[in-house]
């Protein structure tokens, strides 16, 4: 391999790696669920009442997968580049995730900024020659709002998380079931349902964060509220909405036991343990629960 040949090849392996370690914590909690969510939305397609158009095979769907993970992927890139550049974000890391690359001083914040700069219109090109070119403009829309705006400091913090989330939803699920289907009202509503959950349920991650939100004044559900409150409201959403997922899909009791016991052991453990590593995993725990909740569409009726 000749000189150059060599250089391009160890820088995209470096930047790859660089890129990675940037989404390494958000992948699987972020990336992966958002996916599952657009897959089966896909594969309970019409008889869900969720799309439109003609019956979609499984070969058909699974053939698609690449190119749904590749949309939750690279937006999830830029949101977390421009959300770990932030001086106040540095600092944090360095004290609770030192490996990251800015703290761990293998790329620096104005490196980050350029990254995102070459980054952004790829992402828009894409976003367009995909067919989801809504919902990644808006995606990027609010990872500014969020990131440069630091409205992901405020109250609107949540609602924001709970909008993107809805719109990585309705991008995947309309990858996922191809050009010729169409997202039905159902699933437009379904989406919505999902969104209502993140809003929430979603301050279960700041219970594990609150000592480093606290220095950096974000206004994060239990600072504002106060802990008890949000442990308590927790409690009373994760178990309202498996309930009522289960309704919104007409299941059976024993159809959505799964959830519905896993709901039950998240509640009990958010109002029994407290400390800063069993909130950690309490979280893990509310991930793989509404990843769970993705799945039930599968075992639904229209």
């Amino acid at each position: 391999m000749s000189s150059p040949a060599r250089t391009l090849v160890s820088s995209l392996a470096w930047w790859s790696r660089i890129f990675w370690e940037f989404v390494e914590s958000d992948f699987l909690t972020f990336a992966v669920p958002n996916s599952i969510f657009g897959i089966i939305g896909a594969a309970a397609g019409t008889s869900a009442g969720l799309v439109s158009g003609p019956h979609l095979s499984p070969v058909d769907i699974l053939k698609r997968c690449p190119t749904v993970l590749l949309f939750n992927g690279y937006n999830l890139l830029i949101f977390d580049l421009a959300n770990q550049r932030s001086p106040e974000s540095v600092a944090e890391d360095r004290a609770n995730k030192p490996w990251r690359p800015i703290p761990s001083g293998k790329i620096t914040p104005e490196q980050t900024r350029q990254a995102i700069l070459c980054l952004v219109p790829v992402a828009l090109w894409l976003n367009y020659s995909l067919n989801v070119w809504n919902e990644g403009l808006l995606i990027q829309l609010f990872s500014w709002y969020y990131n440069d705006l630091r409205a992901g400091d405020s109250v609107f913090r949540d609602a924001i998380i709970a909008v993107s989330y809805g719109l990585f939803n309705l991008g995947s699920l309309r990858l996922a079931i191809g050009p010729h289907n169409s997202v039905a009202p159902r699933g437009h509503a379904w989406t919505a349902f999902i969104s209502a959950v993140i809003l929430t349920t979603m301050h279960i991650q700041d219970l594990k964060d609150q000592e480093g939100d606290r220095q950096r004044s974000r206004k994060t559900v239990p600072l504002v509220f106060g802990d008890g409150v949000a442990r308590l409201a927790l409690a009373f959403c994760v178990l309202f909405w498996s309930c009522a997922c289960a309704s919104f899909w007409q299941l059976t009791w024993h159809s959505c036991a799964v959830p519905l016991c896993l709901s039950g052991f998240i509640a009990w453990r958010v109002l029994t343990k407290r400390e800063s590593r069993d909130d950690a995993r309490t979280w893990r725990l509310w991930c793989l629960w509404h990843s769970m909740l993705y799945a039930v569409p599968l075992f639904g009726g229209a």
